[in-house]
């Protein structure tokens, strides 16, 4: 735990104390007594007001009970917080450096016993489904850091075999179906590439003068990602699969709703795969595939499924 940290936590701990000893901060922090008198002078340079009272059986003692000013939630405040919270248990890296059960334990000593008694009680009996994000993203805090700093890096990114390197001007962060992503300028393309997270091997920020503020970035039109060789197309479902779109979609494609219902958007080249594999999920409930070129892909996507199926004992 860093000092800041450490220190952060102290006062929680100190909050609901009149007195406390040295044993009591090395024995939860696990420090030595060196450690917590450098602490304890920290904190008074913090303007926590601590006295030492000498003797036999020495203590500090604070002259004011409470050092944090109490926070007051209404009861739905109380439950939006902790339902947000709750969600970040879903998440193997996060762009923050911070333990979830360490901002559970602010949180709360934030309440009173009523309303601790209620979010436990909520907790119980609120279910709520989200996608599980199983990947390290190991910079995932940096590449925050290069967007705040409008600042450029150059990343090592993996893809399949291949490894390649970037340099990227970062501009928005984005977490989807399990995965997180940014959206960067390739600076020598001039291209908007998104990468996944999780494929990032090295990063290195450059702290030099950059080609675009954020909002610059930020204000494009998505057919940013969209390249002179795209291919559009439309798909018509069935009613029935409406769901399914709004459950994953992906800002190259929006649906239309009318009599008939198309899912209309563009792919890439070299995204035949992913445009095939987004679409074999909605099985019989496609009604019409446009153009022709997309048809034979998915066609052929099944046709290789089956006779991988058919070769297995």
């Amino acid at each position: 735990m860093k000092k800041s940290e450490r220190l952060n936590d102290m006062l929680r701990f100190l909050n609901d104390r009149e007195f406390f000893n040295l044993s009591d901060l090395m024995e939860k922090y696990h420090i030595s007594k060196s450690t917590a008198l450098r602490d304890i002078d920290s904190l008074e340079q913090l303007g926590v007001p601590i006295y030492a009272e000498h003797g036999r059986y020495g203590r500090y003692g604070i002259l004011q009970h409470q050092l944090l000013a109490p926070i007051l939630f209404t009861m739905d405040e109380v439950y939006a917080l902790y339902f947000a919270m709750l969600t970040l248990d879903s998440y193997q890296s996060t762009p923050f450096h911070l333990s979830v059960k360490k901002l559970n334990e602010k949180f709360e000593a934030c309440l009173s016993q009523k309303q601790l008694h209620q979010i436990h009680l909520m907790k119980k009996v609120l279910q709520f489904e989200v996608s599980q994000h199983h990947h390290i993203s190991h910079y995932l805090d940096r590449i925050l850091k290069s967007i705040l700093h409008e600042s450029t890096c150059t990343i090592q990114y993996v893809k399949g075999q291949q490894e390649t390197s970037y340099h990227v001007q970062f501009f928005k962060i984005s977490a989807k179906f399990g995965q997180w992503y940014a959206s960067g300028i390739d600076i020598q393309s001039n291209q908007t590439k998104v990468f996944r997270c999780d494929r990032i091997t090295s990063f290195q920020e450059e702290m030099c003068d950059t080609r675009y503020s954020i909002d610059d970035l930020l204000h494009r039109s998505l057919d940013a990602y969209k390249s002179a060789n795209s291919i559009e197309y439309e798909v018509e479902i069935a009613e029935q699969a409406i769901d399914l779109f709004y459950k994953e979609n992906y800002p190259s494609m929006n649906i239309e709703r009318g009599e008939k219902t198309f899912i209309r958007g563009y792919y890439n080249p070299g995204e035949e795969s992913f445009i095939t594999n987004y679409f074999m999920r909605f099985g019989t409930s496609i009604m019409a595939v446009k153009p022709i070129s997309l048809k034979q892909i998915m066609v052929q996507h099944m046709e290789n499924l089956v006779s991988h199926y058919l070769e297995l004992e």
